[in-house]
């Protein structure tokens, strides 16, 4: 990073130093040669800014140019007084009082020499940044660590900000086609590598051309740290195969969930993602620290802890971030189904909990699902775990007779009375819902009640003809 002390030590230039030689460590983006009386609209964050103080006609003057300077946000003053007899004390006393370096020029040394000595050390810098970064890229250094560097080198914040937020930066650069976003706050650009959920590196302010230059570089050296991570991680997550493999195959899982390191209670996450294998990567971004993630396909299963501070929100915030970014996404659709939070005894169950919330998503028609266990009804679960076979025989032998009788008059008494049903057996709620008189609603239940020889006003005769229906569902 070129900062005020670096400009000062450079050779043949021979500045001096007037005022607010404690501040002679800001950095300086680029150098701007102004003789205007008000700057202000011209000058940006960090220039050096050089003049001939040909706007100086006498004290007070300088009071509006350095305030000028100031509000800007200027790194320093580099003035000649070979037009005004010197440097005019009430610059001095101005460049004090605002907290602007002041630097003298020689009287006998051309700008243009300035100007050029000053060009060449911040390209220099700009070189070195970037044979710094890439020499920290190449050691393994962490995302952390390079965003440290790039801080010190820029000299501008800089931070990276995950797709998978939804932040409003995020929402800016999503409506941007994903393309590198300049504004007067902040500069965005996507981090390199192909990743299911993308990151952003921010930039803090307007940067220079030079300073542009170095975040490309940044952005790119972030996307390679991000990926020797993932690739680290691959195999560190290898453990939890063996726990799946012991869950499908009925073996017992002990020794296997042992090895993966998990305590606690447990959570199960399966997601899929048509199109495309990025579903290790959405869970891997997306899952609280801690969690195991299973190898990539277009179905990934993960584990996490669940030490009671799983966060609520968590379904709906996935589906939040996920639908902010969803034209960036590389699939066509993602879907994600959410165990319980189950004890080690029951976990083979959690994980068909998990897979049948993943069903429910997938029959939905968003193109982003994410269905937590809890929101499916304890029957359509104990259901789930039926084989088709057995379902369908049952929902034959309770509901038999009423099937045949709508294939035969081309009526629907089976919709008719599940909507009964789901309306806790009102007639008065049924037959709003079905649009029709209430008598009719009646006498159809009437009818339905006769053919299946049950009385559908006892709670458990209503509790197995909803089974039989939700069977077929």
């Amino acid at each position: 990073m070129t900062t005020v002390k670096t400009l000062l030590a450079l050779p043949g230039l021979r500045l001096r130093v007037r005022a607010g030689t404690a501040l002679l460590d800001r950095p300086v983006s680029r150098i701007y040669v102004t003789e205007l009386p008000d700057p202000g609209r011209y000058v940006s964050a960090g220039e050096f800014v050089l003049s001939g103080l040909l706007w100086w006609r006498g004290p007070g003057d300088s009071e509006a140019f350095v305030a000028a300077l100031a509000k800007a946000g200027a790194a320093a003053l580099a003035a000649s007084g070979a037009d005004s007899d010197g440097i005019p004390e009430d610059l001095v006393e101005a460049c004090t009082r605002h907290g602007i370096p002041l630097l003298e020029v020689p009287a006998d040394l051309s700008f243009s020499v300035v100007t050029e000595r000053v060009v060449l050390a911040l390209a220099a810098a700009a070189e070195g940044a970037r044979k710094r970064l890439l020499s920290a890229a190449t050691e393994d250094a962490s995302v952390e660590t390079l965003l440290e560097r790039a801080r010190a080198e820029i000299g501008l914040p800089c931070w990276v900000e995950p797709a998978g937020t939804a932040s409003e930066l995020v929402r800016r650069f999503v409506a941007a086609g994903g393309r590198s976003l300049e504004a007067d706050d902040v500069s965005v650009r996507p981090v390199g590598g192909r990743h299911a959920v993308p990151w952003l590196l921010a930039i803090g302010g307007a940067p220079t051309a030079a300073q542009a230059e170095i975040a490309e570089e940044l952005a790119g050296l972030i996307g390679l740290a991000r990926t020797r991570a993932d690739e680290v991680r691959a195999v560190t997550d290898r453990v939890l195969e063996p726990l799946l493999a012991a869950l499908d195959e009925g073996s017992d899982p002990h020794a296997a969930l042992t090895a993966t390191g998990l305590r606690g209670d447990l959570r199960f996450v399966v997601a899929r993602t048509e199109g495309s294998e990025a579903a290790r990567g959405i869970l891997t971004e997306l899952l609280p620290p801690g969690a195991l993630v299973g190898p990539a396909g277009e179905t990934t299963w993960a584990v996490a802890e669940d030490d009671g501070e799983w966060p609520e929100e968590w379904p709906a915030t996935v589906s939040a971030a996920l639908s902010t970014v969803e034209s960036l996404l590389p699939c066509r659709r993602v879907l994600i189904g959410i165990s319980d939070r189950s004890p080690v005894s029951v976990l083979r169950g959690a994980k068909e909990v998990a897979r049948y919330a993943l069903a429910v998503a997938a029959e939905r028609p968003g193109t982003i699902e994410v269905v937590p266990g809890g929101e499916i009804g304890m029957h359509r679960l104990l259901l789930a775990g039926t084989p088709d076979d057995l379902r369908a025989a049952l929902r034959r032998r309770v509901l038999g007779p009423l099937l045949s009788y709508d294939a035969e008059q081309g009526t629907d008494l089976v919709h008719t009375l599940r909507v009964f049903l789901e309306c806790s057996g009102s007639p008065t709620r049924a037959a709003r819902a079905l649009h029709v008189h209430v008598n009719t609603l009646r006498y159809r239940i009437g009818r339905a009640s006769e053919l299946l020889g049950t009385d559908l006003t006892e709670f458990t005769e209503q509790l197995d003809v909803y089974l039989a229906l939700s069977a077929g569902s």
